[in-house]
């Protein structure tokens, strides 16, 4: 029966082990195997090429920049919007909470394809968006939003905010409202009850939030595709053309994994700063 036991865990943990070495770290390995190779589609080789890598940081260092930038502008954008609104979901929605959250996941029953060419739409000169914000002084009156930076961040804001609000609306959800009445009681305002109880019983949320926000829209395409121009391609454009239209997979294979390991930089450095700051700040509870 203890040996029974032991095996237990082994065999609940066998088909995810399994479904990760086959579609993660198999598919990584050869990645990283075509990343060293010369050559184009037809005619690739295995030379130890380590220039592919030297190419990509050397060749393509804009759209690297420019993938973070737009990346932790829309992630910063998205914490913004989404507190409020996870906070009053969570606290303010009564009776409406559970129709709330349907409006935040039900972006999801339409691809995400679909939901980027409707904001190239949204966003085109003749919109009653665009001639809105020509009204307000927003935009030039013979300027336009489409094919410009903000475009592109606004989808990626529009396309990645529920993955920020459903982290932080479940850490606040969990939040007993007691505690809060307590620091209430203490004679706390409103204010230090939330900067002192609210806020970093939520930070768990905050940087799941984060994190599932910066990572995919760093790596994102499409929104650069339809809603920038060709001044305002991300590393993920560079990517894919390199796969598909030029067909120089080492070189693509190489901007992927200097991707993952930029990526994987900032993100430990995030979560050595934020997620430290969100344990001191529990345990101080």
């Amino acid at each position: 029966m203890t040996e029974r036991r032991r095996i237990v865990p082994y065999f609940l943990l066998g088909p995810g082990t399994i479904w990760l070495l086959l579609f993660f770290v198999v598919p990584l390995f050869y990645m990283g195997y075509l990343s060293l190779e010369s050559g184009v589609v037809g005619s690739l080789s295995f030379s130890w090429n380590w220039g592919n890598y030297s190419e990509a940081l050397s060749l393509y260092d804009t759209q690297f920049a420019r993938s973070f930038l737009y990346s932790g502008l829309a992630t910063l954008i998205c914490l913004l919007v989404s507190y409020p609104l996870a906070y009053t979901i969570a606290f303010r929605a009564g009776k409406w909470r559970n129709a709330l959250l349907f409006a935040v996941v039900a972006p999801f029953f339409t691809t995400y394809l679909i939901r980027t060419i409707a904001w190239e739409t949204i966003l085109s000169d003749q919109s009653p968006v665009v001639d809105a914000l020509r009204l307000i002084g927003l935009v030039p009156q013979n300027g336009h939003v489409l094919a410009t930076g903000s475009a592109v961040i606004a989808g990626l804001v529009y396309n990645f905010l529920p993955f920020m609000i459903l982290p932080i609306y479940a850490s606040l959800e969990q939040i007993d409202e007691r505690l809060i009445e307590a620091a209430k009681d203490l004679y706390a305002s409103s204010r230090a009850a939330f900067l002192r109880v609210t806020l970093p019983l939520s930070a768990p949320g905050i940087v799941a939030g984060t994190l599932l926000t910066f990572i995919p829209a760093t790596g994102d395409y499409v929104n650069a595709q339809f809603l920038g121009s060709a001044g305002n391609q991300m590393i993920g454009n560079v990517i894919q053309s390199l796969y598909k239209t030029q067909l120089d997979y080492p070189a693509a294979a190489a901007l992927s994994f200097v991707l993952m390991a930029l990526i994987m930089v900032v993100v430990l450095i995030y979560i050595r700063f934020a997620g430290s700051e969100a344990l001191m700040g529990e345990e101080t509870l």
